[in-house]
């Protein structure tokens, strides 16, 4: 039994594990009994290792026992500055309110935390400091007196993934000097209990994991996605100075409530938003009446810090089902790189100089774009909740008529409208063209040509179980892996894991067939058989809580390995407007239900 004495380091010995030592003041902090029993407190209350150091006087923190730290002028240039409060993956995170030097993260150790709240998720803000993933298991306990398990594992802190970073810094500290080496941050989500009020957690016992940041994720709750986007990569822009934006996007579910998402994926410095608006639109960039103005937090723009998020405020607005809309956000600063989703299949607009968020005609507009930089997702209050379709270009939409709305997610949408069998789901198109299951075509940071993204597994914590009030999840990729020479046993390890981890947390999941691409250059006779092996182990696997025979539909029963030619766009890879209807129409959408 742990015994706290105040003034020294405590060190734990478990089945032969060393748990790291710990201040003996935050032990007691964390561990307090009154009565006989644990009162959790605040997390910052166990701040126990100083992870951040001023670039003059680096000695004065060691992150990792070696002597190395965050530099706070990064940290800083990031956006990510004390106290400040950051959204990733839809949760509320504040920064530690803390001078370079002082206490800012402690080390988990089975502390018992204070915190409140309803939400599908917990969020820790998290590095790790071995060298290698560090993680163990930790306990949430709620109002009602019951408890559930969860799993925290944190990525380390200079040898991580970039893919699935939260931010990147620059440079790391050490008492050598300065060091040209990124430093990775993690936001890491692991369910909760739905409906439950979350009373405490209980960090992991898990040497070397850094515990920033602690909330409860409730974004997600109480809106129904109706479009969404995924950003591809990084990619330069413009440049735009002093411009306005004005994008166009099809809903599919609708509400008397909005609000919108704007993403800074992937960067490396703030962006800022000087204001924004939303309107139907009547035709090309005119609105139909006024648009209207939205706010974040009050204010009328919002500066979104490096890897982090903003939504707006919840707006009174009549968002039609299955209308397009316009969402017109000022940059009033230079913008030379963005998050962007390149295939966009529908053009959208920049003005010239000036905000003209609230214009009612299209004069300003005088150049198109058919890329969504930063604009991310638009939600409706309330409603039944959000289908998301996981995909790459024949999800994109690649080789559909262009400002058509003819993709597969828009007819399947469309049908959603015009039935009562089940719910109006949202349908979010999370394709983005060029994606693979296991492969990142897009490393994760740094201003990149290719908009592939990274990988399925990389993204799906973010593209899919992060969106809001998400009931299914439809998994259709693979062909791009088969066709740069992943195998079907690695295809299927990856599609394995995504459906793992989408019903760990409660979602549906449904995969759908790999089309045939026989007659496109890549797609060899030997390519067909891998996806053949892929798709027998889709219809028999057991995995998926369904499928969805997408190859069956489209293929030529004359030559199986090919699109039936009525089918085929053209390149024998990707399905036209025809072929993409068939896709749609013959989903069972009974399916859809959880």
């Amino acid at each position: 039994m742990r015994r706290a004495v105040r003034g020294i380091l405590v060190v734990l010995t478990l089945c032969g594990t060393s748990v790291p030592a710990v201040s003996a003041r935050a032990a007691e902090a964390g561990r307090v009994a009154e009565a006989g029993r644990v009162v959790p407190v605040p997390l910052e209350r166990l701040f126990d290792n100083r992870a951040v150091s001023d670039d003059s006087r680096p000695a004065a923190a060691d992150f990792d026992g070696s002597g190395a730290s965050l530099s706070a002028r990064d940290l800083t240039a990031a956006g990510w500055s004390p106290g400040r409060s950051l959204t990733v993956q839809g949760a509320r995170l504040t920064w530690p309110k803390r001078r370079p030097g002082e206490p800012d993260n402690v080390r988990a150790a089975g502390q018992d935390v204070r915190l409140g709240g309803r939400g599908d998720a917990l969020a820790f803000l998290v590095a790790g400091t071995a060298g290698r993933p560090v993680g163990g298991a930790g306990t949430v306990a709620y109002a009602d007196g019951t408890r559930s398990g969860y799993r925290l594992t944190a990525p380390d802190w200079r040898t991580g993934p970039l893919a699935t970073k939260a931010v990147a810094l620059p440079h790391i500290n050490t008492p050598a000097g300065r060091l040209t080496e990124r430093a990775r941050l993690y936001a890491v989500t692991v369910p909760l209990v739905p409906g439950r009020a979350v009373a405490s957690v209980r960090l992991p016992r898990a040497s070397g994991l850094h515990v920033f940041a602690l909330s409860v994720r409730t974004a997600t709750l109480g809106w129904t996605g109706s479009w969404g986007t995924s950003t591809g990569g990084y990619e330069a822009v413009g440049p735009w100075t002093d411009r306005t934006l004005r994008l166009v996007v099809r809903t599919s579910a609708g509400g008397s409530r909005v609000r919108v998402r704007l993403d800074n994926t992937f960067a490396s410095a703030p962006v800022r938003i000087g204001g924004a608006t939303v309107a139907v639109r009547a035709s090309g960039a005119v609105p139909r009446g006024t648009p209207a103005r939205l706010a974040f937090g009050g204010a009328a723009g919002v500066r979104i810090p490096a890897g982090a998020q903003a939504y707006s405020d919840p707006l009174r607005f009549t968002v039609p089902a299955g209308a397009d809309l316009l969402v017109s956000f000022h940059l009033p600063g230079t913008v030379t790189a963005a998050p962007v989703h390149r295939l966009g299949r529908q053009r959208s607009y920049v003005s010239e100089p000036g905000d003209h968020t609230a214009d009612g005609s299209a004069g300003a507009y005088t150049s198109e774009i058919t890329g969504r930089p930063l604009l991310a997702g638009v939600d409706v209050g309330g409603g039944p909740g959000s289908v998301v379709l996981l995909g790459d270009s024949i999800t994109d939409g690649e080789k559909s008529t262009p400002d058509a709305n003819r993709r597969w997610p828009d007819v399947l949408a469309g049908r959603l409208l015009r039935q009562h069998a089940v719910p109006r789901y949202g349908v979010l198109n999370q394709g983005i063209s060029g994606n693979r299951v296991t492969g990142d075509r897009y490393p994760g940071d740094g201003v990149s040509t290719d908009a592939a993204g990274v990988s399925a597994l990389n993204r799906f914590d973010r593209d899919v179980l992060a969106q809001p009030s998400v009931r299914t999840a439809v998994v259709f990729e693979g062909v791009n892996d088969l066709r740069w020479g992943a195998s079907a046993e690695q295809v299927i390890a990856g599609l394995r894991e995504l459906a793992d981890r989408g019903r760990a947390r409660g979602v549906r999941m449904l995969a759908a067939t790999i089309l045939p691409c026989g007659g496109e250059a890549r797609c060899t006779a030997a390519v067909d058989a891998e996806r053949l092996a892929v798709n027998r182990w889709i219809r028999g696997g057991g995995v998926f809580d369904g499928v969805l025979d997408f190859d069956a539909v489209v293929r030529d029963p004359a030559r199986p390995s090919r699109l039936l030619p009525a089918y085929d766009s053209g390149d024998h890879l990707h399905p036209g407007d025809t072929g993409l209807a068939a896709l749609a129409d013959s989903v069972d959408l009974g399916l859809l239900r959880p």
